[in-house]
């Protein structure tokens, strides 16, 4: 993939860029191979490739330059970056972008200033889904909110598929992208998603993988690993919007959902409701608090896609005692997953596969499938 903004280096974030990609790809599997080969997995499959551009379906910008000349993108060196036309948005997204700063000119949106701490206008937070953007402002006051609130017609006139917009509020000079405190400003709260004919849904601040096209295929792999397995009750761990868990569920299986974030479980009950299932229940509540509470019931399965720190002692010491038949973990971080893998003695690895969510960088996402020592698969 070429990159301009590379070439030029004013932005050096897809550190892999300069590599081919085939070589990219068998780097992160052999990478991979060597850290899970103390465990003797059974299976490792072929790694699951990404498109090379166009596949990013978030782009989180700073505002930056001056309300007549607003920039999107990052600070390099102290030096504003426009970012709107990155190869890894798709030619929609970069539609969005220039449509954004055209509408921040003319309603006078003042990009916040960091050294001299002026402004209101931070971050512009862009989710793209079924031809369909949810736009969300982040600002340092309420300053602007009625005035964006009063545009909202205007705006959704302007940018084709554009569905929810909102207005986040995060008052602190820090590097923190947004606040606790959030209007919708549409009357659609909700940004569709389907993968693989499960309905997902995305509202305000939950967590949605960044690359479409691989978490769907993510997704499948897990449903399909469990296919022939003997599994009658799932719990869906760190469940986000409930994708792994509403991909492996059934109509004869229970699946039990938890996630901290109660916007992503008010989105993963929303899919359940359509799906139609009436085994599926999802709570917001901690996983390792939640695990602890239950001790009458123990499932067959239990999935896992924790933030990169990993799952945590606290679960880890449980899932060692209780010893459901299986584990399938997602991980965005190889490190964290093999110190799991480590303390969970109890269990070895049926088969894992690598997923390319994070073309051109060290990143990658891995799938595996553990199942008890004494189990024969």
């Amino acid at each position: 993939m070429k990159c301009c903004y590379y070439e030029q280096k004013k932005c050096l974030s897809c550190r892999w860029i300069e590599r081919s990609y085939p070589s990219q790809l068998q780097e992160k599997q052999q990478y991979m191979i060597n850290q899970l080969s103390q465990f003797s997995p059974k299976q490792i499959f072929q790694p699951i490739a990404s498109k090379e551009s166009r596949f990013r379906n978030k782009a989180k910008m700073a505002v930056l330059g001056t309300v007549e000349k607003p920039i999107l993108g990052i600070l390099n060196n102290n030096q504003p970056i426009d970012l709107c036309d990155c190869p890894l948005y798709s030619e929609a997204m970069k539609i969005v972008l220039h449509k954004i700063k055209i509408f921040i000119k003319k309603l006078q949106l003042v990009p916040y200033n960091i050294t001299k701490k002026k402004g209101e206008l931070k971050f512009i937070i862009i989710s793209e889904a079924e031809n369909q953007f949810m736009l969300r402002f982040v600002l340092r006051s309420n300053k602007y909110q009625l005035k964006i609130a009063n545009a909202v017609d205007e705006l959704k006139a302007t940018i084709t598929g554009l569905a929810v917009i909102t207005v986040n509020i995060q008052p602190q000079h820090a590097a923190i992208l947004e606040g606790k405190d959030e209007v919708i400003l549409t009357q659609q709260k909700y940004l569709p998603a389907k993968l693989n004919h499960i309905p997902l849904f995305l509202l305000k601040g939950s967590f949605f993988q960044t690359n479409t096209s691989v978490a769907a295929q993510l997704y499948a792999t897990a449903r399909n690993w469990l296919t022939n397995l003997p599994i009658h009750s799932v719990w869906d761990l760190f469940c986000g919007v409930g994708g792994f868990g509403l991909h492996c569920v059934t109509p004869e299986r229970k699946l039990i959902g938890i996630e901290i974030n109660h916007e992503a479980i008010e989105c993963a009950k929303l899919s359940a409701n359509l799906l139609g299932y009436s085994q599926l229940h999802f709570q917001s509540l901690d996983a390792s608090q939640f695990a602890l509470s239950q001790k009458s019931h123990i499932p067959d399965i239990i999935l896992v896609n924790p933030p990169r720190r990993g799952i945590g002692n606290v679960l880890i010491d449980y899932l060692q005692t209780v010893s459901p038949n299986y584990i399938l973990y997602s991980s965005c971080n190889l490190s964290s997953l093999v110190a799991d893998l480590k303390a969970l003695a109890n269990y070895q690895i049926h088969c894992a596969q690598l997923f390319d969510m994070f073309p051109h960088s060290e990143h990658m996402e891995v799938l595996v499938l553990l199942n008890k020592n004494n189990k024969e698969n």
